[in-house]
């Protein structure tokens, strides 16, 4: 069984915080009946009497409280030996690992689950079990064996400017769903698809130097994985193909 100890006083704790709260309280009873304030000043109990009668209730109700938890601790008992043997032994395993609260009143109702069939001891709601093995391919031949296009949108695209096409591609190789940003980028750093054409000092200039292949991947992947990408992908285009990690959120960040 799995038991929660709360961090509970023992005693009720006397504090000026509490008499000072009394004090106040008694104020404003008698304020609220200015014409009626001695009748109610009498009535009212002193501080000391006040203290002594909160710590005798306290106790009373943690009394109450404990005998309460107890029975109700004791009932789930019978009610989980009155479950067969085989049943009883897999509520027991499932109920140290299951998300509900170490208390009487959540095991009653993690006993009721098990009784009316809204939980299966073999396959517990919490426990998410896929309906069918994800869809992988751990050896591809090519590029589009292992990923398909899912989104493309234009770079830089305008009345006077050159873009570039970035393609999103998803797939899995095995240990999971990877996605793939690929972006063609300029060799030389110092050209730019955004230049204009009338900021260019010839047009057919741009690009001269050489394009490469900049692939991002997020999700699982591992170094071998990684390089298996580069090399596929490497083998679809003539371009240099540079394969990197990645976050799935910048994906589609503008750099």
């Amino acid at each position: 069984m799995r038991f929660r100890r709360w961090p509970r006083p023992t005693r009720y704790e006397d504090t000026p915080r509490k008499r000072a709260a009394f004090v106040r309280k008694q104020h404003l009873e008698r304020e609220a009946l200015p014409l009626f304030a001695e009748a109610v000043a009498q009535r009212q109990p002193d501080i000391e009497t006040e203290m002594a009668s909160r710590a005798e209730r306290w106790d009373a109700r943690e009394q109450a409280t404990r005998q309460t938890r107890a029975e109700r601790w004791r009932d789930g008992r019978a009610r989980l030996f009155a479950l067969p043997d085989e049943k009883r032994a897999a509520a027991r395993r499932l109920w140290r690992t299951c998300p509900y609260p170490g208390d009487p009143s959540s095991f009653g109702d993690f006993l009721r689950g098990i009784a009316d069939g809204r939980i299966d001891p073999s396959q517990p709601p919490w426990v998410y079990v896929p309906l069918e093995p994800a869809r992988s391919k751990p050896s591809p031949a090519t590029f589009d064996q292992a990923f398909k296009q899912i989104g493309q949108r234009r770079v830089g695209g305008g009345p006077k400017t050159t873009g570039a096409d970035e393609l999103l591609f998803v797939g899995n190789l095995g240990t999971g769903i990877l996605f793939l940003r690929s972006r063609v980028r300029l060799s030389d750093p110092r050209e730019s698809f955004l230049t204009s054409s009338n900021h260019r000092l010839r047009d057919s200039h741009v690009g001269r130097a050489g394009h490469w292949v900049d692939i991002v991947v997020a999700g699982a992947c591992d170094d071998a994985q990684l390089a298996q990408i580069e090399a596929l992908a490497q083998a679809a285009d003539t371009r240099p193909v540079r394969v990197r990690r990645g976050h799935p959120a910048r994906l589609y960040r503008r750099d």
